[in-house]
């Protein structure tokens, strides 16, 4: 399978749901309790005995994503704390052996499958209960024991559950945050473990946090396109950026308007919008979470065209997501000679682009497909489409499909005072 083919559904998709489920979520204050409360392995573990979460939660993740417009999801199948939702060989740390007695990676995995979902894993590489990850040089025999733990843990997920589309690995840093790239991938044998999950896996999307490239870079809590050519994801908490497993108290969370010019920005620059839930520690998705995601399957559901296998347009908004937006009203995207206007300031009864470089055909209302009139000046570049509605059609952004005679392209503007005059 070449590269093209194995990446073709990941540039239709767009959207994914990040499923971050653990011991942490029983107290409630994320996924990183146990390192930065500094709790030893000993006390930590008896949270596993009391892991209980309700039967039938890994189906209410997979529908509430799936009716969110999402086509993928990732799930935590074992997180930096070390304890495994899936059945091992290699631990007794698991939601089989102790409290659920239930494989949570199994369950997740079908459901994925009965909503059409393609299938993501996270497995940490790093694990805090292993001193060799911490000092490797003066516990040498915990350090082997923490690397051979992680290439037979993949292993695992890689025979055990069918078809996995994404590997999304995280913790390939050293504990002091020391350590050049190689020194790195040379720590985890990474070139080895990758050529064990190609092999076992050789239509799989493997992410870059093993200490090689990979296929997908993954910026976290930002929205930045990479270079063109490159896949990308970015992952980002609906709440705070440090609360990725359940937080209790969690007092800032994005409004769905904010979740959406996200997604769109990633779909401008031909990137992928991973958008984070945690579980409650009985395994519900919590109502903030469920409808913010709701309200983003409701616009999909008449505006996914705009966004789904979306690629980057040249007209002023959406060439350089990241940067200033030089229009103010929103961004494009396109597929093919079709541009998606994404208009989250609605201006009125006029919109008004400029620098458009190709005549326009026609201009539609996605949502609903009413045409409107419009006039372009092929000397300026300018584009006015008017009789608009003077409240915008759709209160988190509105989208007009502009369909040009030919390639979309910017009107160059090499004197820039020229429209003074």
């Amino acid at each position: 399978m070449t590269y093209e083919e194995r990446m073709r559904w990941f540039h239709e998709a767009r959207l994914g749901v990040y499923i971050h489920f653990g011991l942490y979520s029983l107290l409630g204050r994320g996924e990183w309790t146990m390192y930065s409360e500094r709790i030893a392995p000993a006390e930590y573990a008896p949270l596993a005995d009391e892991f209980k979460p309700e039967k039938g939660c890994a189906d209410e993740w997979c529908r509430t994503a799936a009716a969110a417009g999402a086509k993928y999801v990732v799930l935590t199948t074992r997180h930096h704390e070390g304890f495994c939702l899936f059945d091992s060989k290699y631990s007794d740390f698991t939601s089989v052996k102790h409290g659920a007695k239930r494989d949570i990676v199994r369950e997740y995995v079908d459901a994925a499958r009965k909503y059409g979902l393609r299938v993501g894993l996270y497995y940490s590489l790093l694990d805090w209960r292993f001193p060799g990850y911490f000092e490797p040089k003066r516990f040498p025999e915990s350090k082997e024991a923490l690397v051979a733990q992680a290439h037979n843990q993949v292993r695992e997920l890689m025979t055990n559950y069918g078809q996995i589309d994404v590997l999304e690995y995280d913790g390939g840093w050293m504990a002091d945050l020391s350590g050049t790239k190689e020194e790195r991938i040379g720590f985890w044998k990474a070139r080895e473990l990758n050529a064990m999950v190609r092999e076992l896996q050789p239509g799989i999307i493997i992410n870059n946090r093993s200490g090689l490239d990979e296929d997908i870079d993954t910026p976290e809590q930002v929205v930045k396109a990479s270079a063109r050519g490159r896949a990308w994801e970015s992952c980002m908490c609906i709440g705070d950026s440090c609360c990725w497993g359940y937080t209790r108290f969690n007092p800032n969370w994005k409004t769905p308007e904010q979740l959406l010019q996200h997604l769109l920005s990633a779909a401008q620059g031909e990137g992928n919008y991973l958008i984070n839930i945690g579980p409650q520690p009985d395994g519900k998705v919590r109502i903030e979470e469920y409808e913010r995601l709701a309200a983003l399957g409701r616009w999909l559901a008449k505006n996914g065209e705009a966004v789904y296998d979306s690629r980057r347009c040249p007209l002023i908004g959406a060439s350089a997501p990241g940067e200033v937006d030089l229009n103010l009203q929103g961004g494009w995207t396109r597929k093919g000679d079709t541009g998606y206007w994404c208009i989250v300031r609605w201006p009125g009864r006029t919109a008004t682009a400029i620098n458009v470089g190709t005549a326009p055909r026609r201009v539609t209302l996605l949502a609903t497909g009413e045409e409107f009139p419009f006039d372009y000046d092929a000397v300026s570049g300018k584009l006015r489409v008017y009789d608009l509605p003077a409240l915008p059609p759709d209160p988190l952004c509105s989208v007009l499909k502009v369909e040009f005679a030919g390639p979309i392209e910017r009107k160059p503007e090499p004197q820039l005072a020229r429209w003074l005059f």
